[in-house]
């Protein structure tokens, strides 16, 4: 398809701008002035872009689409708030499938709950066991069914990378926390093939209308109670049903070591060759998250003691590392306590730079540690939107981190001062997809208008506000950034690239910075090719 482009501003990438974008045969063709691409055009379509702004296609650079997919078919609690709120979902979904042999889903925010933690008589008026996944999925919301059904009681010990929350007197109050959680999630019904695909076509349907043309899923293979989602990728690919440009990265099995090596490449090789999906990247969760105190960190947690958990021995990760970046493969670590930060970068020193290693969430760094990513060329892969006074934020980490720890938080500003390479995501379905809100967040440390805690006391206090960047920082590490990531042609408008493109309802960059998050998506290109247009 030939289509020209007009009627709006261009955002190239890393700052730069044009007035008009000329594609054929999917591919950008030219890019420049309005008139010199008009005359170019006779016999092409033209997209006015109405004042509004024309973009790369965005790569989400650490998300998990098939879960989401499948909590969207499920007891989906993702777009609610409050424990009453919940019940009636809860209530809704269990009526509407008395079938169902367990009631699944997930979406659950902490900071609806005293202390952060539901309990098991909540959802003990249920006829059948429950598992719920808590939104940050790092913990289970399960009634006494499915804790009968596990075999779970007061003596039944916690897993070494997890935990049974306890009363008093050793019984367990039905959240699960990490490794825990497979105790009763592996007892779900499994899901089909035919329910795998269903939730990536799905998702991909659901990031189309986000400008989302790309990602990178964070963790291809079985983990917390999921399957492994290889083969919806692999079928979805070889069919062209997947039309988005995705990296899996792959599960390491932190119960495993260097003997996983062999499996790991078998997988790589099974999606050589196919154009949509390449699986050369390995996930490594190096620690947990702050709320639940498995976040590793170099001091102690105020009020509560303990150091969270290191998933992988450091020695060990630095040995895994090594033979990882010597077979070619890139590592993706999820770090979030400022240990599990330090662990992660000694374990990528003498790293080839070339593997395009990176590390997700960083929600703590010791500050002598910031320096380090760019002098060992490891990318900061960021997710803006957790950076807020948010209530999660307020009640359950700040008051348990305490100072100097707090103002470490989400240093964007600081790494980008000296000179990290950036890619960006949004964890979804942790958070909210959009990646216009995660660049709202990112520019004005404040909580988007809409969202669950945009009516917080302090939700407009920016949050560590000497951490702000700009919009076309932002919105570069959305696009040129997660596309480098992810080694796809797309990413930039430049002549020879794909035209993976976005149409805005407006040019966020002529607003006000506190009103970035009102632009929305009206249409979305895949090789030039509209995948979603507003109606």
């Amino acid at each position: 398809m030939n289509i020209l482009f007009r009627g709006g501003r261009v955002f190239t990438a890393k700052g730069d701008f044009a007035e008009s974008v000329l594609v054929r045969d999917g591919v950008i063709a030219a890019v420049g002035a309005e008139r010199e691409l008009s005359a170019r055009a006779p016999g092409h379509e033209t997209v006015d872009l109405d004042g509004g702004l024309l973009t790369p296609g965005f790569t989400d650079a650490h998300m998990h689409p098939v879960q989401a997919g499948l909590e969207r078919a499920r007891c989906d609690l993702s777009e609610r708030y409050g424990l009453d709120e919940y019940l009636d979902a809860v209530r809704a979904y269990a009526d509407a499938h008395p079938d169902r042999a367990w009631i699944e889903g997930g979406g659950w925010d902490m900071s609806a709950f005293p202390g952060g933690l539901p309990r098991r008589e909540q959802l003990d008026f249920l006829d059948r066991p429950a598992y719920l996944i808590q939104r940050d999925h790092h913990a289970a919301w399960v009634n006494g069914r499915a804790l009968e059904r596990a075999g779970i009681g007061k003596d039944t010990p916690d897993p070494a990378d997890g935990r049974i929350e306890r009363d008093p007197d050793g019984t367990p109050t039905g959240v699960l926390h990490e490794g825990a959680m497979d105790l009763v999630g592996l007892l779900t019904p499994r899901p089909t093939a035919a329910d795998l695909d269903a939730a990536l076509m799905d998702a991909q349907a659901h990031l189309f209308t986000l400008g989302i043309t790309g990602w990178q899923d964070a963790i291809v293979g079985s983990y917390a109670g999921s399957d492994d989602q290889l083969p919806a990728y692999l079928s979805a690919a070889r069919s062209g049903r997947l039309r988005a440009r995705v990296v899996g990265a792959l599960w390491w099995d932190r119960t495993r070591g260097l003997d996983q090596i062999d499996d790991l490449l078998s997988r790589r090789a099974s999606a050589e060759g196919l154009d949509r999906f390449a699986a050369t990247s390995i996930k490594i969760m190096q620690d947990g998250i702050t709320e639940n105190f498995t976040a590793a960190t170099l001091e102690p947690y105020c009020r509560c003691g303990g150091t969270g958990l290191s998933y992988v021995d450091p020695a060990k990760l630095r040995e895994y590392v090594a033979e990882l970046d010597r077979l070619g493969f890139q590592v993706h670590v999820h770090a979030i306590g400022e240990r599990a930060v330090r662990e992660a970068l000694d374990g990528f020193a003498g790293t080839d730079p070339a593997n395009r290693h990176h590390i997700a969430h960083l929600q703590i760094i010791e500050p002598s540690d910031v320096p380090r990513f760019a002098e060992l060329g490891v990318t900061a892969n960021l997710q803006p939107l957790w950076a807020t006074h948010h209530l999660q934020m307020d009640e359950l980490t700040l008051p348990f981190l305490g100072e100097p720890r707090s103002s470490w938080q989400y240093p964007f500003a600081d790494l980008l001062r000296h000179g990290t390479r950036f890619c960006a995501g949004s964890d979804w379905p942790v958070s909210n997809a959009d990646p216009l809100q995660g660049m709202h967040v990112a520019v004005n440390r404040t909580e988007p208008g809409g969202s669950v805690h945009a009516g917080y006391p302090t939700a407009q206090t920016p949050f560590l506000p000497e951490q702000r960047v700009d919009l076309a920082t932002a919105m570069t590490a959305y696009t040129a950034g997660s596309a480098w990531i992810n080694r796809s042609p797309a990413g930039k408008i430049e002549p020879g690239r794909p035209a993976d493109l976005v149409v805005l309802d407006r040019d966020p960059f002529a607003l006000p910075a506190e009103d970035i998050w009102t632009t929305r998506v009206r249409m979305t290109f895949v090789d030039g090719e509209a995948v979603y247009e507003k109606a």
